[in-house]
Parts: structure tokens; C-alpha cells; sequence
């Protein structure tokens, strides 16, 4: 059985905005948000690993396409071949 990261990532962000709309409306309904601090505690520690990994996915696409990049100069810096002989 594979993990399946995708899955985690919608589980994680379900739940945060599951806690951040019950925190809201215990907030609402008996006017303190000092009570209700824990929940909106969960919907941030359910948030702060997919601001992470997504960080870390355009981190990588930047430096795939950097790389790509001097990949398509090296190439375009080395000189073909030519058949002609030289005199």
C-alpha cells in the first residue's frame, strides 16, 4: 500500500477550515475568543504543513526550470559538427 500525499493534503485542509468555521461561530455565539483560542490553534497546525509543501513544490519547479534553462544555453553555447573540410 502507497501513501497517498494528495489524500493527506485534503484530509488536512477539511479539517482546518472545519476548525476555523466552529471557532468562528463559537466566537460569535458567546463573544470570546480567548475560550475558543485551541480551535482556531487546530485549524493553524492543520494549514502550516500545506503553506510548507507547497513552498517546497515551487521551490522545486524554480529551480527544475532553472536548471532546464542552462541546460537549453549549454547546448546552444556547443557548436555543430559541420561536414566541410578544412583547407
Amino acid at each position: 500500500m502507497t501513501f497517498d500525499k494528495s489524500l493527506l493534503r485534503t484530509v488536512l485542509f477539511s479539517v482546518g477550515v472545519v476548525a476555523l468555521v466552529i471557532g468562528i461561530y463559537q466566537t460569535l455565539l458567546f463573544n470570546d475568543i480567548a475560550a475558543n483560542y485551541w480551535i482556531f490553534m487546530i485549524a493553524m497546525f492543520c494549514w502550516m504543513p500545506l503553506l510548507y509543501w507547497r513552498q517546497q513544490e515551487r521551490l522545486a519547479a524554480k529551480i527544475a526550470e532553472e536548471q532546464a534553462r542552462l541546460a537549453k544555453q549549454a547546448r546552444a553555447k556547443t557548436p555543430t559538427k559541420s561536414n566541410r573540410k578544412r583547407r
